[in-house]
């Protein structure tokens, strides 16, 4: 029988650590979120490895460095809502969850069914799952202090950071070939100011491509 927590331990060991991401509760939430819980079950094996895992399609799992660097830039507070977009079948929102005072994470039809079920086999309490498009977010849940986008993006729709509380900061893998750009976004006196974090590589997320104009 496998042993998931020894692996949850060897992927905090190997993979988060050496990745300069020490803060005590990403550590902690990410030995303690059962990441098998939330793939396919026909990725089980799969689910510790340093890779994005896939949902089918161009959706994917983050691995688990890019999403652990991602939360350790955000800083995220305990008293703080956070907007998850594309948070597959909840993994992200889970870990999240243990961080924030609330997560509201936004998915697609069935994926966003099995995520509740998930997320409520995890007792992740403090957990809303909207359904609705990933690029319109979830305003009326909004604003949120912190929003983190489970994918890579070419185009953000103005919808997403329209939904930051001013002050407050977004997670964003833009798509630049194979390995892009994380950067973090402040909203700034309404404007949003962006600054480097470090690279990583997904696909892009459904309805975040890049607009291409029709050409004869």
């Amino acid at each position: 029988m496998t042993d998931y927590a020894a692996r949850r331990i060897m992927m905090v060991d190997t993979q988060i650590r050496p990745s300069d991401v020490t803060k005590f509760p990403i550590i902690d939430a990410m030995l303690s979120v059962p990441r098998e819980d939330f793939v396919p079950s026909d990725k089980i094996e799969a689910a510790y490895v340093g890779d994005n895992v896939s949902l089918g399609g161009t959706r994917v799992v983050l691995e688990p460095r890019t999403l652990a660097k991602m939360l350790d830039a955000l800083d995220i507070h305990s008293d703080e809502l956070v907007l998850d977009v594309g948070c597959g079948l909840g993994y992200s929102a889970a870990v999240i969850a243990k961080m924030a005072a609330a997560v509201v994470a936004v998915e697609e039809d069935d994926l966003a069914e099995e995520a509740q079920a998930a997320l409520a086999r995890a007792d992740a309490d403090n957990v809303i799952v909207h359904t609705g498009a990933l690029t319109a977010g979830a305003e009326s849940h909004g604003p949120y202090d912190v929003i983190v986008i489970e994918g890579a993006v070419e185009h953000l729709p103005d919808a997403i950071p329209a939904q930051l509380k001013e002050g407050g900061r977004i997670a964003v893998l833009f798509a630049d070939g194979e390995l892009g750009v994380v950067r973090i976004g402040y909203k700034i006196d309404g404007e949003m100011n962006w600054r480097f974090a470090f690279n990583a590589g997904a696909p892009v997320l459904p309805g975040y491509e890049r607009h291409r104009a029709f050409t004869l």
